[in-house]
Parts: structure tokens; sequence; C-alpha cells
């Protein structure tokens, strides 16, 4: 056990550290956002492809019609996630997106309440408040003078907000494919955004040298099939506090970048708004309860 332990937690720590930083290969890229949505799946759809086939998850019979449909569905909601917050980078820096990013747990309550009856106990408003008041913060902490770069400071939030949400309805089709291999839905996701974006994709431009091939390389391969491979490898081992307290790796992770590539340094304001949405984020996965929200023992 404290072998699977040890492996899950180097697993989930490499898959967030390589999620925290997308941000700087997006960017770098130099390609529309949609480019890099389509390179991004159709570089992710071989790998996984490859890891599918080795597996044995390609057979016949392994998914059902009614299972292929959902996990095309979350795959739609999936690919405009990442449409939204690679789009959000432009306008709120890394640093922000990436943390409003993170109020996904609870559009996912939500979600939950609406579509599937699931009770909102008192304890998840208050966690669900706590993000409210940090998001508010990072609203109000848009930086004085920024110029250009934050003229869209206000959109960039919203997008980050739209990709939370859309991250949210992937997971909740998640819910519904319990039981179908992880990887096979990942493949699935992957080649509906393929198909989705080559529409929209000019292939008549196409990158025009080696580093951003390499780059929108990596972010199909690392970014999608090798991360895919990692997080799921951690999940299947790992407890899940230990999970939950791990995948903050990855805004602290996206920040550090943010800072050390483009020297975008959060404001006071923003500070204070991020802790407080990655601490209710926590409170909010790992049930915490509040002391006085807690039930009072009876008195004898």
């Amino acid at each position: 056990m404290g072998s699977d332990i040890k492996r899950g937690t180097a697993e989930m720590t490499a898959a967030m550290l390589i999620s925290g930083t997308i941000g700087w290969f997006v960017v770098m890229s130099g390609q529309p956002v949609s480019g890099v949505v389509f390179w991004r799946c159709l570089f992710g759809a071989v790998t996984l492809l490859v890891i599918c086939g080795a597996l044995g998850l390609l057979r016949p019979g392994i998914i059902t019609l009614r299972a292929f449909g959902i996990a095309i569905s979350g795959g739609i909601a999936i690919v405009l996630n990442w449409l939204l917050l690679f789009a959000s980078y432009s306008h709120a820096t890394i640093s922000i997106a990436t943390t409003v990013y993170n109020t996904q747990p609870f559009m996912l309550l939500v979600l939950g309440a609406l579509l599937l009856g699931e009770k909102i106990t008192a304890a998840k408003l208050f966690w669900l408040a706590l993000a409210f008041a940090g998001m508010t913060a990072i609203v109000q902490g848009k930086p004085g003078a920024g110029g250009a770069a934050f003229d869209g400071y206000g959109l960039g939030i919203l997008m980050a907000l739209g990709a939370a949400f859309f991250y949210a309805l992937a997971a909740l089709a998640a819910k519904w494919l319990k039981g179908t291999p992880p990887h096979l839905i990942a493949l699935i996701q992957v080649a509906t955004g393929m198909l989705m974006l080559a529409p929209m994709t000019d292939f008549s431009h196409p990158p025009g040298d080696v580093g951003s091939w390499a780059i929108l390389v990596t972010v199909g391969v690392v970014h999608t099939g090798l991360m895919y491979v990692l997080l799921y490898g951690a999940i299947q081992r790992l407890p899940t506090h230990l999970t939950v307290a791990l995948s903050f790796i990855y805004p602290i992770a996206a920040i550090l970048v943010d800072r050390l590539a483009f020297g975008h340094a959060l404001q006071p304001m923003q500070i204070a708004g991020a802790a407080i949405i990655l601490l209710a984020a926590a409170g909010m996965n790992l049930g915490w309860t509040p002391r006085w929200l807690r039930p009072r023992a009876l008195e004898s």
C-alpha cells in the first residue's frame, strides 16, 4: 500500500506540474487559440490511440452506444473549456485565469443540485459564499495601469468562469460514464475536438518553424496524452483527500510560471482573492465543515 501511495503521489505531482505549464506553451506557440486546441486534440488523439491500443481498449463491445454518446457530449464540453481557458490568458493573465478556473467544484455543486437533485449542505453554501468573496476580491484587484494587456480583464475572468462551467459539465458526463475506461473516454473527447475544430482551423498557414511545431506536439503528447495517463494512474492509487490536496499544485505552478516567464506579479487584492478561492475549493473538495456549522451534541 505504501508503494502505491508513493507512486500515486509522484504521478499526481507530475500531472499537476505539467498542467501548470500549459499556459506558457499556449502563449509561446503564437497560434490562434482554436488552432492550439485543434493540434492539441490531434496529437493527443494519436498518443491516446496508441495507449488505448496497448491497453486493449479498442476491441468491439467495450463501450455502449449510450456511453459513446455521453463521451462525445463530454468531449464538446471539454473542448469549449479549453478554448475559453486559453483565450482568457491574454486578458486576465495565466495566474488569474487559472485561479478563477479553480471555481470548478462550485459549478459542479450547482449543476449537481439542478440536474441530479444532490443536496447542498450549509457547509457547502459557506464555501460557495467564500469563493464568491474571493472572486469579488480578484475583480476589484484589477491593476490600475496595466495598459492594453488588461483592457479585457473582466472579459478574461468571465472566460475563465465559462471554462470552469464547461469543465463541470464534462465532469458531470464522466459521472454517468462510471465503469467506462477513462483513457478511452479521453480518446473520444480529443477526437471529438479534432472534428469540431477542423472546419475553423487555417491549414493554409500552418506553424512556420520547428519551435512552434515542437510546442504544439508537446501540448498534445505531454499535456494531453501523458498527463491523462499520469492523472488516471494517480486517481486509481490515491485516496480522495490526497488526490484533492495534490491538485492544488496546478494553480500554484501556473502562478509561478506566469511570474517567472512573463513577469506577471499579482496585486495584493488578487493574492488575497486567489488564496480565498483556493481555500474554499479545498474546503469544498475535502468536506471540511466550519466549527460553527457542525451539529451540537445533545446534552445529557
